[in-house]
């Protein structure tokens, strides 16, 4: 009795969405071995980025004389990103990039809302690879500027040569820091968020199942959980308007190193 229970945890675990796991799986005696074995984190990323190209394909393709929703949707998020990249950065050549970031992280952290997908900023994999690429493209930007002026971020001006090393030290180890704060805390915020909502759904599922009396108690908590529903939107557009923006800050100081 207690491992059948255990093993019903186990499968209803709230964990379990975070899961990868192997849809298709093809292998072939060609060339030697070939092994090929899509995901469900490399499914949702081809539509993730299938939605990003096709929905600014169908809001630019518009050529009537007053722009729709869509088109004027786009462009407020454009101008948004747009007035961040030229206040952090104050140059429009990262807007590209930093535009591109945004929308990608936008639109995987909205398709993880819906309900049974998977939300691929919710792996280590995505957010951590992520930010490790974006740090070792930031300093590749600031060697190709400063070149060797650029380990002079590491060194505080004023500092007195006795505390060089440790400063250096410290400064290195923030410096690299970078690599996995910004990863985790998208990581963490979109695990949270959904770990809250799957364990509250399931709450819900089992108390309106319950009778009518229990149903119509359930109706409060039920518009709470409406109510975080709507909140875990809120936080997936925030999610990735901070990740651009800090993103956007260590870009301006591999720059100038400030």
């Amino acid at each position: 009795m207690f491992l059948n229970n255990l093993n019903n945890l186990f499968i209803n675990s709230p964990l379990e969405q975070f899961e990868v796991t192997n849809l298709f799986s093809f292998n072939a005696p060609l060339f030697g071995y070939i092994s090929l074995t899509l995901t469900n984190l490399a499914l949702y990323a081809i539509i993730i980025l299938s939605l990003t190209v096709g929905l600014h394909i169908y809001g630019n393709n518009d050529n009537k004389l007053l722009p729709s929703k869509w088109s004027i949707l786009f462009e407020s998020l454009f101008a948004s990103i747009n007035s961040i990249v030229r206040d952090q950065i104050g140059k429009e050549i990262y807007l590209p990039f930093i535009y591109s970031l945004f929308f990608f992280i936008l639109v995987a952290n909205l398709v993880g809302n819906i309900p049974y997908s998977f939300t691929i900023s919710t792996s280590v994999i995505v957010s951590i690879g992520l930010s490790f690429t974006i740090l070792i493209g930031v300093t590749i930007l600031g060697l190709s500027i400063h070149k060797i002026h650029f380990f002079s971020f590491f060194i505080p001006s004023g500092t007195p040569l006795a505390l060089v090393p440790l400063l250096v030290l410290i400064e290195l180890i923030s410096y690299l820091a970078r690599a996995f704060s910004l990863g985790i805390r998208l990581f963490a915020n979109m695990v949270a968020g959904h770990t809250l909502l799957k364990i509250l759904s399931t709450f819900l599922f089992k108390m309106f199942s319950g009778g009518i009396i229990i149903f119509v108690l359930t109706l409060l908590p039920f518009a709470l959980f409406l109510a975080i529903t709507g909140l875990e939107l809120a936080v997936s557009f925030i999610q990735a308007y901070v990740f651009v923006l800090l993103v956007c800050s260590y870009i301006k100081d591999a720059i100038e190193l400030h």
